[in-house]
C-alpha cells in the first residue's frame, strides 16, 4: 500500500507543477534551485556555523559558559521546572543542534539531577534552542536594500523563543506527571568522580595549545553541522520555493532558478485573517518561513533573504523568523530519534504536540515583544 500512495503523492505533485509550469521546466527549476541554494545559502550557512562553533568551543573550554551556566541555573526550577541542570542543555544545543542534548542525557551524572518525569522534557527544551546562535547570527548579518538593522529584530527573537521554550515544557511536563511518580528519580545516584555543577573538563596542554585545539575542534564541528544541513535546504527549500514563488515578470517559465506555482502565497491569504493578528506577517508568503521550520530551519532561513530583497518581510518578519526556526529548528525531523534516544519513544507523540504549541507562542510572543518595543 505504501508504494501506490508514494506514488500517487508523486505523480500528484508533478502533476500539479507540470500542468502550471511544464513538467520540463519544472524539473529544471528544481534541480536549478537546488544548486543555487547550495552554492549561496548552504556554503554561507556552513561559514557562519564554522566561525559560531570555533567561538563556542572557545567560550566552553575556558569557562564562560560554565559561569553563565552557573549564573542562571537557579532560575531553571521556578521557569521550567526542571532542575538547574537543565541549563547546560540549553547551552548546549543553542551552540550546536537539538540532538547534542543526548550526549547530556548518556551522562549518568547529568541525568542524577533529574526525576523521571522531568528527563522526557529535555527534548522540549534542546529543541527549542537547537540551532540558536547559527540562526542568530545569520539574521543579525541579513543584507537589507533598505539599511534596516536586524539586531534589535533577532534579540527579540531570542525572547520569543524563550517564550516559547516555556509554554513547550511546561505541557510536556503536565503530560509526564500524569505518567511518572514525581518522586522517582531518573537515575539512581552511584559513585560521583565530580559534580557537574561546580567543576568542568578542560584539555590538556598551555593555554595556547587549549587555544587552538579547541577553536579548530569547534570549527569542525560547524563543518558537520553545514553538511548536515545540505539535505534539508537542498530538498525542502527547492520545494518550497518552486511552491512558494510566481511566474518571472516575462510571464513565461524557463526552468531557470526560483521560479514557482504560487501555492503556498495562495494559502497563505486565504488564512491571513489569523495569521496577521498572530504573527504580523507583511506578505501571506511569509507563512512559508515557519512551515519550512518544521523539517529543518537551515532551510527555513535559506528562503528570508530572497523575501527581504522583494520587499515581502521586515524586521518584525525577521523577529517572529528568529523565534519560530529557533524554537521549531525542525523538530518533526529530530523529535522521534530524540524520544527514542531518551527511552521514552511512547511520548513522542505528546512531545510533537507540546512543542507544536510552544512554537506557535514563540511567533505570537515575538510579533507583540517587537510592536511594544517599537511604540515605547
Amino acid at each position: 500500500m505504501e508504494g501506490f500512495v508514494t506514488l500517487g503523492i508523486f505523480i500528484i505533485f508533478f502533476t500539479i507543477i507540470g500542468i502550471k509550469m511544464g513538467f520540463i521546466n519544472s524539473v529544471n527549476t528544481l534541480l536549478n534551485t537546488a544548486y543555487d541554494l547550495l552554492m549561496s545559502t548552504v556554503f554561507y550557512i556552513m561559514a557562519i556555523a564554522v566561525v559560531a562553533g570555533a567561538i563556542a568551543s572557545i567560550l566552553t573550554e575556558f569557562g564562560v559558559i560554565s559561569l553563565a551556566n552557573k549564573a542562571l541555573s537557579p532560575l531553571m526550577k521556578p521557569v521550567y521546572g526542571l532542575p538547574g541542570a537543565s541549563a547546560i542543555a540549553v547551552f548546549t544545543t543553542y551552540l550546536s543542534d537539538n540532538p547534542a542534548v543526548l550526549t547530556l542525557a548518556d551522562d549518568k551524572r547529568f541525568r542524577r539531577y533529574f526525576k523521571k518525569y522531568q528527563l522526557p522534557a529535555l527534548t522540549n527544551i534542546g529543541t527549542a534552542f537547537g540551532m540558536g546562535m547559527i540562526v542568530s547570527v545569520y539574521m543579525m548579518g541579513l543584507p537589507n536594500p533598505n539599511g534596516e538593522n536586524f539586531i534589535l529584530a533577532t534579540i527579540i527573537g531570542n525572547i520569543g523563543a524563550i517564550v516559547g521554550s516555556i509554554v513547550s515544557v511546561r505541557l510536556m511536563l503536565m503530560k509526564t506527571k500524569k505518567l511518572y511518580d514525581p518522586s522517582i528519580e531518573a537515575e539512581e545516584n552511584g559513585q560521583m568522580t565530580y559534580d557537574i555543577l561546580e567543576y568542568r573538563e578542560v584539555r590538556e596542554g598551555t593555554i595556547g595549545e587549549r587555544l587552538m585545539n579547541s577553536m579548530l575542534e569547534g570549527g569542525a564541528s560547524g563543518v558537520k553541522v553545514g553538511v548536515d544541513i545540505i539535505p534539508g535546504v537542498l530538498i525542502i527549500c527547492s520545494i518550497v520555493m518552486i511552491l512558494t514563488n510566481t511566474v518571472p515578470e516575462t510571464g513565461i517559465y524557463t526552468g531557470a532558478a526560483y521560479e514557482g506555482i504560487g501555492l503556498l502565497p495562495w494559502i497563505g491569504e486565504k488564512i491571513s485573517f489569523i495569521t496577521k493578528p498572530l504573527f504580523g506577517f507583511t506578505s501571506p508568503t511569509a507563512i512559508s518561513v515557519p512551515i519550512t521550520a518544521l523539517g529543518a530551519a537551515g532551510a527555513a532561513i535559506g528562503l528570508v533573504p530572497t523575501m527581504i530583497n522583494q520587499g515581502l518581510a521586515t524586521a518584525r518578519d525577521v523577529a517572529v523568523f528568529t523565534a519560530m526556526c529557533m524554537c521549531w529548528s525542525g523538530y518533526l525531523s529530530t523529535h522521534v530519534a530524540m524520544m527514542d534516544g531518551l527511552k521514552f519513544r511512547n511520548l513522542t507523540s505528546s512531545a510533537i504536540l507540546a512543542h507544536t504549541i510552544g512554537g506557535i507562542a514563540a511567533g505570537i510572543a515575538a510579533n507583540w515583544i517587537f510592536k511594544l518595543v517599537i511604540y515605547l
